[in-house]
């Protein structure tokens, strides 16, 4: 789907700060910022990362921090009846 298909079904710009343990030296934090369209309150998306970086990366996860607008509300979208070109 496209990135305007999954806006107008209700998906959310999502930035989550992932805070995780540097493998070589865990007492050390280090920061990755994901961010992706989801659904939120459930979040599958970033659930399937969050259980990727888990299963396939050394860095335990210390913490996330999730934050989710809408891109496109209802006001903003407006469908047309014409094109205009310029040369």
């Amino acid at each position: 789907m496209s990135s305007l298909e999954l806006q107008l079904q209700n998906y959310r710009l999502t930035t989550a700060q992932i805070l995780y343990h540097m493998p070589d030296h865990p007492h050390l934090l280090q920061e990755f910022v994901w961010q992706e369209l989801d659904l939120a309150p459930a979040f599958p998306v970033l659930s399937k990362f969050l259980k990727f970086w888990k299963n396939n990366l050394d860095g335990k996860l210390h913490s996330v921090i999730v934050a989710h607008t809408k891109v496109i509300t209802p006001s903003d979208f407006r469908a047309t009846r014409g094109q205009f070109y310029l040369h």
